[in-house]
């Protein structure tokens, strides 16, 4: 899984691949099966693709909804469908829950992705993500 965070963080230049980093968040997704996900799709017992979601509590739904990072696919797979299999097992692990939204943010210069959640029913919205780093 390290292998493509490494992919997808060289495509969202908001985010700088860091091996330790990067293990310790896969850590703690794994740490809380409840309320954290990682779905992985393998091809000859390598994991050639992943999709993370966490479940957050919305005052705007209030109730349940999912945030969705990390969809990657190792490039020699992409354009197998296994990307869509990825989001549609997040989709039904977050129903599961309860969730009456997912959500995601994209690096507005991947069009590729942009174009893929498209296809998949995903609309735009007026939302623009802002952040501050507390550390």
């Amino acid at each position: 899984m390290i292998k493509l965070l490494r992919i997808l963080f060289s495509i969202e230049t908001d985010f700088a691949f860091n091996e330790e980093t990067q293990q310790r968040g896969l850590e703690m997704m794994l740490d809380d099966c409840t309320n954290r996900c990682i779905m992985v799709a393998e091809l000859n017992q390598q994991i050639v693709g992943m999709c993370t979601a966490q479940i957050l509590v919305s005052t705007a739904e209030g109730g349940i909804v999912a945030l969705v990072e990390d969809l990657v696919v190792e490039d020699a797979c992409r354009g197998e469908g296994i990307g869509k299999e990825l989001l549609l097992a997040i989709e039904g692990w977050a129903i599961a829950r309860g969730a009456s939204r997912l959500q995601l943010l994209a690096d507005q210069n991947n069009t590729r992705a942009l174009e893929f959640y498209k296809k998949m029913d995903w609309k735009v919205t007026e939302l623009i993500c802002l952040r501050a780093l507390t550390m």
